[in-house]
């Protein structure tokens, strides 16, 4: 098995974030993660940023970018990847009113000028997933294999809302072998529930997309938690605790 690194969605830390965010990434990295997925920088300057990294050995994995930020300042996001040493944009979510067929092909056409211009300055652009693309579209494809079947856009695909959806991350995972650098784990309740759930703990069957990682060509594995009933830094340490008994790399 390779040695994939383990990176943390600092979405899960927001509030943290918001208090104290250059003490929230200290933490971070004293719990022993690798890198980091930002979802903002807390209001510095990226080179302040990057400079924070460096000194905490962490990577800057990747940036979760709103979708009006890709369309309307592209060459500034680029910019800022590369002074924070990121080679991924994500595009993270889509807005309810923007979750019809009409707007899913604008959608596409939007992430191959987006992705056009990325692969030209180095970067490589993602998407990532939620349940609501899995909805099945006139030609009977899902929304979510229609924009990857239409774009060269790689993958983020997270295992908690592929599973809720009635997916298997697994079969996605292969389906689109080397295009899954990032994935986000989580885990899901067993109850009716199906709330969000500390690695290791629900039922999403992360020993079986743990042991595909290699095969489909995964980069990072990023622990993302959307919402706790622990403090979220007990939650992504239960999660990487857990994956140390998956990942033996872990424990050296």
């Amino acid at each position: 098995m390779m040695s994939i690194p383990v990176a943390v969605q600092m979405y899960t830390l927001r509030e943290e974030s918001a208090q104290d965010f250059v003490g929230t990434l200290k933490k971070v990295a004293d719990l022993g993660f690798t890198g980091v997925e930002f979802a903002g920088y807390g209001g510095l300057p990226v080179r302040e940023v990057k400079a924070l990294l460096n000194e905490l050995g962490l990577h800057a994995v990747s940036s979760h970018i709103p979708l009006e930020q890709l369309e309307s300042n592209l060459e500034q996001v680029i910019e800022d990847q590369k002074v924070l040493g990121s080679s991924y944009i994500v595009c993270p979510y889509i807005l309810p009113e923007q979750r019809t067929e009409e707007n899913y092909l604008k959608l596409i056409a939007n992430l191959k000028k987006i992705n056009e211009v990325c692969q030209s300055e180095g970067i490589t652009l993602c998407y990532h997933n939620h349940d609501f693309e899995l909805e099945r579209l006139s030609d009977g494809r899902s929304a979510l294999e229609t924009i990857f079947d239409n774009t060269t856009v790689s993958t983020e695909l997270d295992v908690y809302w592929l599973t809720k959806a009635g997916e298997d991350p697994v079969e996605w995972l292969k389906r689109y072998k080397g295009r899954s650098p990032l994935v986000h784990l989580k885990d899901m309740t067993v109850d009716d529930e199906k709330f969000f759930a500390e690695l290791g703990t629900g039922g999403v069957d992360l020993t079986s997309i743990l042991q595909t990682g290699d095969e489909a060509g995964v980069k990072w594995w990023i622990v993302e938690q959307d919402q706790s009933r622990r403090t979220p830094f007990e939650s992504i340490e239960m999660s990487l605790e857990y994956l140390k008994t998956k990942l033996p790399y872990l424990r050296d």
